[in-house]
């Protein structure tokens, strides 16, 4: 296949995955139990997540490995295995994607800040560039830094990925909407200085996951292609802002609308669209539908 980057610049519109973290509750993840060791202890159930999504149309497809770095999994005290939970997250992913989907493989943050000295920036490249080269092992096609908040983070990972691993690096951040109605990270980043930081740190994808519907990563997106106009976006939008019901947040957003806001987003400058919290295989197929229905894609 053509690499990620290279399929976008010839003009494709690419569909990613949805949500995992709410999918492996789905199939009986309990709360305080690490989601990451179920690549070792429930193959089974990680698999039919990427295959799920396989089948609902999707061009690549994520690993179970979002807080898989050895900072995070000190916490269950499974830190000295993170690059076996790493690489086994890889090779399920890429055993379902088959030699014609990419496997895009999530890092998110270690959950430890820079500002609070809590952790240095040598070991913040130390754990993120032990999770890339697991992955990397275990047959990911690109490796997804996602979720950041922090640019320092974020640049921290990206350069770790880029030094340890020949793998194309997508950077995604999550913002929210403030009283003034712009857009922020927790850490009061904009969209344009993400990007911009992001691209400078190596990133070959930028782009936003998280924190908002499709319909309000519009502005998101426009800010990010206007700071880098020749940068491939991806979007991971949840389904909708969460409502808390019945003691639980749940996503209203439905498949069919979710997929109705797709060509706005396509308009401000997005190249590959999929999902995050509450969306599931059948958002991914309306999305896909929304999308084949513009852009006829054609995988190299």
């Amino acid at each position: 296949m053509k690499s990620l980057v290279d399929a976008v610049k010839a003009g494709s519109l690419l569909v990613s995955d949805g949500a995992w973290g709410t999918f492996l509750q789905l199939k009986g993840l309990k709360p305080g139990e690490c989601p990451e060791l179920w690549n070792l202890d429930r193959p089974d159930d990680v698999a039919a997540v990427a295959r799920s999504y396989v089948e609902a149309g999707a061009d690549m497809v994520q690993t179970n490995s979002f807080g898989a770095n050895r900072l995070k999994l000190a916490h269950y005290g499974l830190a000295e295995r993170a690059s076996e939970i790493n690489e086994a997250a890889a090779r399920l992913s890429r055993q379902e994607a088959g030699p014609n989907r990419w496997v895009i493989a999530s890092m998110g943050p270690t959950g430890k800040f820079l500002i609070t000295e809590e952790v240095t920036e040598a070991e913040l490249l130390e754990a993120f560039g032990e999770q890339a080269r697991a992955l990397e092992l275990g047959g990911a096609d690109a490796l997804c830094v996602e979720t950041m908040s922090d640019l320092q983070e974020a640049c921290l990972a990206v350069r770790a990925a880029k030094a340890q691993t020949r793998l194309e690096v997508i950077c995604t951040f999550t913002f929210d909407r403030q009283a003034d109605g712009s857009y922020r990270t927790m850490m009061g980043l904009s969209p344009a200085e993400a990007a911009r930081g992001a691209v400078e740190a190596g990133a070959d994808v930028i782009g936003s996951n998280c924190g908002n519907g499709l319909a309000g990563m519009v502005e998101i997106v426009a800010q990010m292609r206007k700071a880098c106009p020749e940068t491939p976006i991806l979007v991971h939008a949840n389904a909708g802002l969460p409502v808390h019901k019945d003691g639980k947040d749940v996503y209203p957003e439905t498949p069919a609308l979710m997929a109705s806001q797709t060509e706005p987003l396509i308009r401000a400058g997005a190249n590959i669209l999929g999902g995050c919290c509450g969306t599931t295989p059948a958002h991914i197929a309306e999305l896909a539908r929304a999308v084949r229905l513009l852009w006829n894609p054609q995988q190299g």
